[in-house]
């Protein structure tokens, strides 16, 4: 039985796309978060000295998207045809675009704001209007049943909305989506029983 270990701080952040997956294929694996004050004494030890890493079997995988598309390969959420995996990674490419503009690590308050805000109100929308335009009137952004790029979509959409709850509240498909996501049983059960972080 492959032996799988996910290394990550104790947040949602990069690495909860794969915890969806793991959850909602009902898959066992070890969650390890480490906190901030250990990543100096981790770091020199961690492929490319950055989180999340997935040890599979003890083989190194970094890069947060590398590792969910992995899992969701191994575990058919990466779509049915080699042109639904496109899609889905297209999507994917699109979300992290959106969600690598964000000035996560700024320690400047009033410059983390000011960039932050500018995203929300001038970036966003155009982005928001596109992913609803795609998703249209389907139950999920690609074929007829649900993706990894789904559960990117909700994780992504939860994070921005607390940091500004207007977020997405012009655009009832993707909010409808977000619900969807959250309403699958086992997605519903993680989220129920998972640490709660702010990010």
């Amino acid at each position: 039985m492959t032996q799988y270990k996910l290394t990550y701080f104790n947040l949602r952040g990069r690495a909860e796309t794969a915890r969806y997956i793991f959850a909602f294929a009902g898959i066992s694996y070890e969650d390890n978060r480490i906190e901030f004050a250990d990543w100096p004494t981790l770091k020199p030890k961690i492929p490319f000295r950055k989180l999340p890493v997935l040890e599979v079997d003890g083989t190194f995988i970094h890069q947060s998207l590398a590792i969910a598309r992995y899992i969701a390969r191994e575990t058919g959420l990466d779509g049915k045809s080699s042109l639904e995996k496109a899609q889905v990674d297209a999507l994917a490419d699109t979300l992290n675009d959106l969600a690598n503009l964000f000035p996560w690590q700024e320690e400047d308050k009033d410059k983390k704001k000011q960039i932050t805000d500018n995203i929300f109100t001038n970036v966003a929308p155009d982005v928001l209007k596109d992913l609803e335009e795609y998703l249209g009137d389907r139950q999920w952004f690609v074929g007829e049943s649900v993706t990894w790029v789904d559960f990117y979509w909700e994780i992504c959409i939860t994070t921005l909305m607390s940091m500004s709850p207007s977020f997405a509240q012009s655009n009832p498909k993707l909010l409808a989506l977000k619900s969807r996501v959250q309403a699958l049983p086992a997605i519903a059960e993680w989220i129920q029983r998972r640490p709660q972080t702010a990010l």
